[in-house]
C-alpha cells in the first residue's frame, strides 16, 4: 500500500485465492491496513491483486515475502523456494530481487540465488539481490512501516545500493548493512532478544508466585532505573509468526552449521513453550481453591489472539490453553471480536464479552489484553479471574500470573 502511495506500480501476488479476491473487492485481511488504504489503491489504477503467475512478468523489482515456518523444529523454506522460482520465470537483465522473510543467515545466496539464476542470468552481475527483513509491529499505533528504520543489504555493493534507494522511497529511515548475512542474522538477534528476555521474566513469574511476590511490581520496580534495564513483562505464552519460530532458525542453523547448541535460545523455547501448560496449572490450582473441579467447569477465556488489538492467532497461547482445560472436561468459552470466527480452536465456543457470559463461567482467564474490552465488566467477579496480563486494579480479588 505505501508503494502505490508514492507512485509505484504495484501487483500483489498470493497462492490464497480467498485472500486475492477479498483484496480485489477492497477488504483488508490485516488489521493494520483499512479497507479504505486497499480501496484507494485499487481506484489509483496502480494496484492489482492477482493469483495468476503470469501477472508478475514486467517487474523492475520483485519483493519475497513468505512464511517461514518451522516443520519438526526444522526450518521449512519450501515457500522460498517456491516463490524464487516463479520469480526467476520472468526474471530480466536490471531487475531486482529482495528477500524480505525471516530466515538463517546464507538463505539469500545459498537458496534464492542459484534459484534465480536457472534461467542463465547471473546475480550480482545482470541483476540485483538483496535482503531487508520486514519489521512490522502488528497493532503499534507509535511505529509504522514507514517510521520504522528498515534494514538494507544487497550480495554486491551496488545490488545493496539498489536495494537502499529504492526503500528510500518507501520509509522515513533507511540502514545499509555491510552484508546480506548480517542482515539475516540481525532480524534473528531482534526477535531472539525479546525471546530470551520475555522467557526471563516468565520463568521469573512462576518462581514468584511460589514465593508469594508480585513479579508485576517487581518489574516495575526494576523498570525505574533509567539505564541498563529494559522491561518485559510476563505472560501466557508468545505467538504470531515470529517469536515461536524465529529464534529456533538460528538455533538450527548454529546446530547444523557448528555442531553446538545454542543454550539461550534452546532455554527460551523450553520456558515459552510451556506457558500455556503453567496457566492450566494456575487454573487447576485456582479452582481447587475453590473446592471446584476443572471437569465440568464452565471456562472463559478473554481473548484469542498472540497479542493486543490485533486478530493474529497463530501460534497463539490461547489455542494450547484451550487444549489443555478441554482435555481435562472443562466447557471453555472465549471472547475476541478481533479474531476471525474460522481461527476459534475447536471445542470452544465464540462469545461476546458481557456480564451474562462473564456470571456464567467458574473461572475467567485473561489471555489478552485487547484495548477495547471493558475491564470493569469483570468488577463484580475479580475472585474468579486468572489475570496473565495484570490488567485489573491492583487490590482487586483476582489472581495474577
Amino acid at each position: 500500500m505505501r508503494a502505490v502511495e508514492v507512485g509505484h506500480v504495484v501487483t500483489g501476488f498470493d497462492v490464497d485465492i480467498q485472500k486475492v479476491d477479498q483484496l480485489r473487492r477492497g477488504h483488508s485481511p490485516i488489521d493494520d491496513v483499512t479497507d479504505t488504504e486497499v480501496a484507494a489503491a485499487l481506484q489509483s489504477g496502480r494496484y492489482r491483486a492477482t493469483d495468476d503467475v503470469d501477472d508478475i512478468a514486467g517487474f523492475d523489482v520483485a519483493i519475497i515475502s513468505v512464511p517461514t515456518p518451522l516443520r519438526e523444529r526444522i526450518p521449512d523454506l519450501s515457500y522460498v523456494e517456491y516463490a524464487a522460482d516463479l520469480v526467476a520465470r520472468h526474471l530480466k537483465p536490471g531487475n531486482c530481487v529482495i528477500l524480505e522473510s525471516t530466515t538463517y543467515p546464507g538463505t539469500t545466496q545459498d537458496i534464492v540465488v542459484p534459484r534465480l539464476e536457472a534461467y542463465g542470468l547471473r546475480a550480482g552481475t545482470d541483476f540485483h539481490v538483496g535482503y531487508s527483513p520486514e519489521r512490522i509491529d502488528p497493532g503499534n499505533q507509535t511505529w509504522s512501516f514507514v517510521t520504522t528504520p528498515k534494514l538494507t543489504s544487497g550480495i554486491s555493493k551496488r545490488c545493496a545500493e539498489v536495494v537502499d534507494d529504492f526503500y528510500t522511497t518507501l520509509v522515513d529511515t533507511t540502514v545499509p548493512v555491510p552484508t546480506v548475512r548480517a542482515a539475516e542474522m540481525a532480524k534473528l538477534l531482534e526477535n531472539t532478544f525479546r525471546h530470551v528476555n520475555i522467557a526471563l521474566v516468565n520463568e521469573l513469574a512462576m518462581y514468584a508466585h511460589e514465593l508469594n511476590i508480585d513479579v508485576w511490581s517487581v518489574v516495575d520496580a526494576a523498570a525505574s532505573k533509567p539505564f541498563g534495564f529494559m522491561a518485559f513483562r510476563p505472560g501466557p505464552g508468545v505467538g504470531g509468526h515470529c517469536l515461536p519460530i524465529d529464534p529456533s532458525y538460528l538455533s538450527w542453523q548454529v546446530k547444523n552449521s557448528l555442531g553446538r547448541a545454542f543454550r539461550f535460545v534452546e532455554l527460551a523455547n523450553d520456558v515459552n513453550d510451556h506457558m500455556p501448560e503453567y496457566v492450566v496449572r494456575r487454573s487447576i490450582e485456582h479452582l481447587n481453591n475453590r473446592r471446584l473441579s476443572v471437569n465440568g467447569s464452565r471456562i472463559l477465556l478473554v481473548g484469542l489472539a498472540y497479542k493486543p488489538d490485533t486478530g493474529d492467532a497463530r501460534q497463539a497461547p490461547a489455542g494450547e490453553i484451550v487444549e489443555g482445560l478441554v482435555r481435562l472436561g472443562a466447557t471453555v468459552a472465549a471472547a475476541d471480536p478481533h479474531v476471525d470466527l474460522r481461527y476459534v480452536p475447536k471445542h470452544v465456543h465464540h462469545v461476546a464479552f458481557c456480564e451474562e457470559e462473564v456470571a456464567l463461567a467458574d473461572l475467567i482467564i485473561v489471555v489478552t489484553d485487547h484495548s477495547c474490552f471493558d475491564w470493569t465488566v469483570l468488577s463484580d467477579h475479580c475472585a474468579r479471574v486468572l489475570d496473565t496480563r495484570n490488567c485489573l486494579p491492583v487490590g482487586c480479588a483476582a489472581e495474577r500470573l
